[in-house]
């Protein structure tokens, strides 16, 4: 036979393998989780840096292609009247018949001044008239102060830029690249964002960068061939590009017309026009910044914009742990409630096949015993009285009698155990419920019950019934019957030789209920006995031997046909002296009024 402790040793080693397995399996997946929403994060980011990119450059686009459209010539602070678009720019002569640029009369926003270089070197401004242009610029289209500044911003200009410096940042312009502006991904292989690299992560990222480029330049294009159609001028490379010059950003072109080539442009404020620029994105980036990129533009990575030599800086950006709400973590919880719940139920399941098959064993060894004396007796004594071996009347007389009392106590084991089983198979389907008299039951069985006590040398009491006459008992009689017998029998076993030999019987109504007491004053009932008293199967082979004959079911048998019928049995934990059993059974009136 397995012993037990084999039995649960394999069954913590099944669960420990099983929690393993499941423990590793959960990390497996919580780091895969993990992985897709941090990757999940981090798609989200370059989406709103992709967002924040395109909108600072739409934003910038029309700034730059504002300063593309003016014409060459409002780089001055005056000029003839009969020059093209004129009338467009300002609409207004002096007079001396020239116009004041719209540049002297109004600075554009983010602007420090406009200039321009010739051949030589030498700069100018519009917003800094001289010579002749003084007085005209005092009456009416600017003032003192406004001159002052523009003078002074100009000096300043000139230890910023030159010509050269120019020229060299000129030089250095990175060429767009040739992308589509219809789909700048075409002919690119589109992944699925899951299973993007970061090599192609990248290239998404320089693909979008060369369509911003493509489409500012299709803007600048667009721009410069309006405004050329206007002046009708021969010249060339007029659109208005960004370059920084040392720690200076300005917007500056080379212009050939005719003979003569100038360098036209103007200084940014980078403080407010980055100001700017951030505020417009604070709802995608709201700690973002801009920074200057100068040289080598492929080394600033994917977030440079295409309107300015400025590269997007996102800032600190929190990235939320994962959420215990997401469906895999959901699913893994109800996986992990699932395995538990199984192994109590196994370890339930388990306890409670060992715990009955011990019952069981320790039935099969009480009933063994039980039925070994009594078979004995009746072999010797059959065999006795068969041989006539023994010519005495009455010992003849006293072994029939043995033989008989034998043979009841083994009917009423083989009863027992018969309706225990029918009890377990049909539960309270088997009770035949019917209205009984309390009185007329207990004058039926009193002969039974009271052969039962002398056979003990005790005596029965039945009390009369504290009921209504009128009032009976809602139950089976053949199991209140049986009930009542087995109390009694057990009375007789563990009471019997006490000093006060009485068995008494009384009926009393509490709360609708009828309670039949079963008394006797033998050595009572131990708390550790009283534990296991009404479970099935509790006695053992050592304990039949060792204490008064039985199985150790009559108990459990009388509980449940008393629960079956809607009532039940307890023990009166309250008595000192004995034992007493109380049989609690409803009541009903034994006629209809």
């Amino acid at each position: 036979m397995i012993r037990p402790w084999h039995i649960w040793f394999g069954f913590a080693l099944c669960v420990t393998v099983v929690l393993g397995a499941m423990g590793w399996i959960s990390m497996a997946v919580i780091r895969g989780d993990e992985a897709q929403e941090r990757f999940h994060r981090e798609a989200d980011l370059e989406e709103n840096i992709r967002l924040a990119l395109w909108r600072m450059d739409s934003a910038m686009t029309p700034v730059i292609s504002g300063e593309t459209m003016r014409p060459h010539f409002i780089y001055r602070s005056f000029y003839p009247g009969d020059q093209m678009f004129a009338c467009a720019v300002v609409g207004k002569e002096t007079n001396s018949g020239l116009v004041p640029s719209p540049l002297l009369l109004l600075l554009p926003p983010h602007m420090i001044l406009h200039f321009q270089f010739d051949a030589e070197g030498k700069v100018s401004s519009p917003q800094v008239p001289t010579g002749d242009h003084l007085p005209l610029a005092r009456d009416g289209c600017t003032t003192d102060d406004r001159i002052a500044q523009a003078r002074a911003m100009l000096a300043e200009l000139q230890t910023r830029v030159s010509w050269e410096s120019l020229l060299t940042a000129m030089g250095h312009e990175k060429p767009a690249s040739p992308v589509s502006r219809a789909d700048p991904y075409r002919g690119q292989p589109q992944q699925p964002m899951s299973r993007q690299s970061t090599e192609a992560q990248t290239l998404r990222n320089d693909l979008e960068y060369s369509a911003r480029q493509g489409n500012v330049a299709v803007v600048q294009s667009y721009s410069w061939v309006n405004n050329n159609a206007l002046v009708s001028l021969e010249m060339r490379d007029a659109i208005m590009k960004p370059y920084w010059v040392g720690t200076t950003l300005v917007l500056a072109r080379k212009i050939s017309y005719g003979d003569e080539e100038f360098m036209q442009g103007c200084w940014v404020d980078w403080p407010g026009l980055r100001r700017w620029l951030l505020e417009s994105i604070g709802d995608l980036l709201p700690n973002a910044g801009l920074e200057p990129a100068r040289g080598d533009l492929n080394d600033k990575g994917s977030h440079l914009l295409a309107t300015l030599p400025a590269m997007l800086v996102p800032g600190a950006v929190v990235l939320e742990s994962g959420s215990i709400s997401s469906p895999i973590r959901i699913s893994l919880i109800a996986a992990w409630a699932c395995v538990l719940l199984a192994a109590l139920a196994v370890a339930s399941l388990l306890l409670g096949v060992l715990s009955l098959s011990e019952r069981r064993a320790a039935f099969v060894s009480a009933v063994t015993h039980e039925l070994r004396t009594p078979l004995t007796t009746f072999r010797m004594y059959s065999e006795i009285l068969s041989k006539d071996m023994l010519n005495d009347e009455e010992k003849q007389k006293r072994y029939l009698v043995t033989l008989c009392t034998e043979a009841d106590r083994l009917s009423h084991l083989v009863e027992n155990v018969l309706s225990f089983a029918r009890i377990e198979r049909r539960g309270n389907r088997g009770a035949r419920i019917g209205m009984v008299g309390v009185g007329a039951l207990l004058e039926r069985i009193r002969d039974r019950l009271s052969d039962r006590a002398e056979q003990a040398g005790m005596k029965l009491e039945i009390e009369p019934p504290a009921l209504d006459q009128r009032v009976g008992l809602r139950a089976d009689s053949g199991a209140v019957e049986q009930i009542l017998f087995n109390l009694v029998d057990n009375a007789c076993k563990y009471a019997q030789g006490a000093r006060d030999p009485s068995l008494r019987i009384s009926v009393i109504a509490q709360n609708g209920n009828a309670i039949i007491r079963v008394r006797d004053h033998g050595p009572g009932v131990s708390a550790r006995t009283a534990r296991r008293l009404f479970r099935p199967f509790s006695k053992s082979a050592s304990d039949a031997a060792n204490s008064a004959p039985g199985v150790g079911l009559g108990l459990a048998l009388s509980r449940r046909l008393a629960r079956s019928m809607g009532g039940d049995l307890r023990l009166d934990t309250g008595i000192t002296d004995g034992a007493c059993f109380e049989l609690r059974l409803p009541i009903a009136p034994l006629t209809t009024p």
